[in-house]
């Protein structure tokens, strides 16, 4: 049975797009933008796009809660994406061309409601204990305080966070309409008071982005709390990531309390 399934592709500028009917482009921060041609823009309808400096891809999130009519809906990002391939194909085009399908995201929706990444994994150190070394920690503390005074029967799993060593990170799911709706609610209300509640003024352009940062550890939080099934799939990156320096500014924000400066 054919299931209606979107998934919103969250991207800045134009890039390779999956040629599926699964995939929505969407341009995130559009809001004072020139419109990408051929892209949905994340200022349309209700939404938070002049949020996104702060709000990353959550702003493509929150257009989709409240704007996209589907069964199933999804957040990817332009170069990093689902996929079921079981070697990583070298060019850029080749590993476009290999992301998830519909007709594979409907198979797998046969047998679940949810579709997580596979779990990344920290082998030296927690959830928490990476924040606080490569982020500032502020933003997290004052999350769990949140959940403690809102939705005290989360407060379990957030303090897991000083326990586990792997978690579904990148903001990246697709779920059933229903599911999306009760966990868009949720976080949601949790960053807008996060938002009331810390002074960022000083923080930098790539700290200031710590909501997107502290929603990817929310997402197991709600997901575990609630015992929610879901099927792990494989995420690739589409452009090649220089893996020394993301694992030499791991070393430096552990060791020499270096925090992040840029994204890798």
């Amino acid at each position: 049975m054919e299931k209606d399934i979107k998934v919103i592709v969250a991207s800045h500028k134009k890039y390779y797009m999956p040629n599926d009917k699964l995939y929505v482009p969407v341009q995130v921060g559009a809001e004072g933008k020139d419109a990408i041609e051929e892209y949905k823009q994340d200022n349309i309808g209700e939404n938070i796009s002049d949020r996104n400096p702060y709000f990353c891809e959550l702003t493509g999130l929150y257009w989709a809660w409240k704007n996209l009519d589907a069964e199933y809906i999804g957040l990817s990002h332009y170069r990093r994406h689902f996929s079921l391939c079981k070697k990583l194909p070298k060019t850029e085009e080749e590993r476009i061309n290999s992301v998830l399908s519909y007709e594979e995201a409907n198979e797998i929706f046969e047998k679940t409601d949810i579709i997580l990444p596979k779990l990344r994994k920290y082998y030296i150190e927690n959830l928490y204990g990476h924040y606080k070394h490569t982020m500032y920690i502020e933003p997290l503390d004052v999350t769990g305080k949140i959940i403690e005074e809102r939705y005290p029967e989360y407060l379990p799993e957030f303090n897991k966070l000083h326990n586990r060593t792997s978690a579904h990170m990148f903001n990246m799911f697709i779920m059933k309409k229903e599911c999306l709706d009760k966990y868009c609610e949720w976080l949601f209300d949790i960053l807008f008071e996060l938002e009331k509640r810390i002074d960022f003024t000083s923080y930098d352009v790539f700290h200031s982005r710590f909501f997107g940062r502290v929603s990817e550890l929310l997402l197991d939080v709600w997901i575990n709390t609630n015992g929610f099934k879901y099927e792990e799939v494989r995420v690739i990156d589409i452009q090649k990531v220089n893996w020394f320096k993301k694992g030499l500014a791991f070393l430096q924000a552990k060791f020499t309390r270096k925090k992040y400066r840029k994204s890798f």
